[in-house]
């Protein structure tokens, strides 16, 4: 175990309680409570499945609001960890210049936070699915792996993130709406097969239609999303060649975010 891990596994009472805090914290005098976090993806696959009645978007045989369900789950979870994980140092300033602790803790809270909400959400995907006479086969046995895989994308931009937004706090504002931005760019209102259909098979990018869909399996969504389509949806593994760029992008950048993160910490108390 690497020494970055041995120091958040020590404190991982303190991280338990904080990310506890932040579920009690959050939904204290909310009347629905965790209602409010199915909400939102709910709304959102009602608004796609409309769209796609004027668009007409193949879902390859799956009915449209599970497929669209299913991408929201981990979108979801990866947008607001990533939102919430980068506001956390500045959230927390006053822990900050009271006790010394790793500062690191508070973006990874913020996505364990999440994590809770992520549940919830795949509870109603189950119960969407048997709605439609769908159940989940042998291969959902790689749904862990492609939680952590998110965990993974999420802290990276998280600690990246929150380690830059303690000098400039423009970076908190602006990271929803790049996100939301990222969001057509992923295939969460489509499938990854479209894509692929598209620039792999029919060419749509001419000479460029192969560099292209490297360039969009880069983004670690596209893999992470599809990989949760493929596993839950089709009972199929997840196209690790799809998902290889992302994971490259993911293993390079989380260490360097966490290196970046850990020189900026020493001068957090000073700046917040």
């Amino acid at each position: 175990m690497s020494a970055p891990s041995q120091s958040l596994f020590a404190h991982r009472d303190l991280i338990a309680t904080l990310a506890w805090k932040n579920v009690v914290v959050r939904y204290k005098q909310a009347y629905l409570g965790l209602a409010w976090t199915v909400a939102k993806p709910l709304m959102m696959m009602l608004i796609f499945t409309l769209m796609r009645g004027f668009i007409g978007i193949d879902s390859g045989g799956v009915p449209y609001p599970v497929l669209a369900y299913c991408a929201l789950m981990p979108w979801m979870f990866f947008q607001e960890s990533a939102s919430e994980g980068v506001n956390s140092v500045v959230g927390n300033a006053h822990l900050i210049k009271k006790v010394y602790f790793p500062r690191a803790i508070f973006p990874l809270t913020a996505v364990v936070t999440k994590l809770v909400e992520f549940g919830v959400n795949f509870v109603i995907l189950l119960a969407l699915m048997l709605w439609f006479g769908m159940l989940p086969g042998v291969q959902a046995l790689w749904v862990p792996l492609l939680v952590l895989y998110t965990v993974c994308a999420a802290l990276a931009l998280a600690l990246l993130g929150a380690a830059i937004n303690v000098h400039f706090r423009d970076v908190g504002q602006m990271l929803p709406v790049l996100l939301t931005l990222l969001m057509y760019v992923s295939p969460v209102i489509y499938p990854l097969a479209l894509v692929e259909r598209r620039l792999l098979v029919e060419h749509a990018g001419g000479a460029w239609s192969e560099w292209l869909y490297r360039l969009y399996t880069a983004n670690p969504l596209a893999g992470i999303i599809d990989g949760f389509q493929r596993v839950l949806l089709l009972d199929q593994p997840p196209d690790l060649q799809a998902m290889l760029p992302g994971i490259v992008v993911v293993a390079v950048f989380l260490p360097l975010s966490y290196m970046v993160f850990k020189r900026a910490e020493r001068h957090f108390a000073d700046v917040i």
